[in-house]
C-alpha cells in the first residue's frame, strides 16, 4: 500500500477548508473530513487509478457535495499531496509547491 503524506500547502487548504465548513455545520465538516479520508484510503490502495492532471500530478476529485480535488503526484511508494484544490480557485495557485 502507498503512503499518502500532505505537503504543508495541502495542509493548510484542508484546514482552511474545513474550517470553513465547520463555521456553516459541523456536519458538513465532518462530511468533508470523511470525503478527504476516503480519497486518502483510496489513493493509498491504487495511486495511479487517477487522472494525470499537469506535470505529473494525478488529480482525485471529492464527491459532488464538495468542489475538492486532492492533487498529488507519485515517487515510489510514497504519494504526496499537493493541493485540496478549489475548483473554483486559480488551477495554478499549487504549481509553486
Amino acid at each position: 500500500m502507498t503512503k499518502v503524506v500532505f505537503l504543508p500547502g495541502a495542509d493548510i487548504d484542508y484546514a482552511e477548508a474545513f474550517i470553513w465548513y465547520a463555521s456553516e455545520s459541523l456536519e458538513a465538516a465532518d462530511a468533508f473530513e470523511s470525503a478527504v479520508k476516503t480519497a486518502v484510503r483510496r489513493i493509498a490502495a491504487a495511486p495511479e487509478a487517477w487522472p494525470m492532471a499537469k506535470r505529473g500530478h494525478r488529480m482525485y476529485i471529492l464527491d459532488r457535495r464538495f468542489p475538492y480535488s486532492l492533487i498529488y503526484k507519485v515517487r515510489g511508494k510514497v504519494a504526496f499531496v499537493t493541493a485540496v484544490a478549489h475548483a473554483s480557485r486559480d488551477p495554478n495557485y499549487w504549481r509553486s509547491r
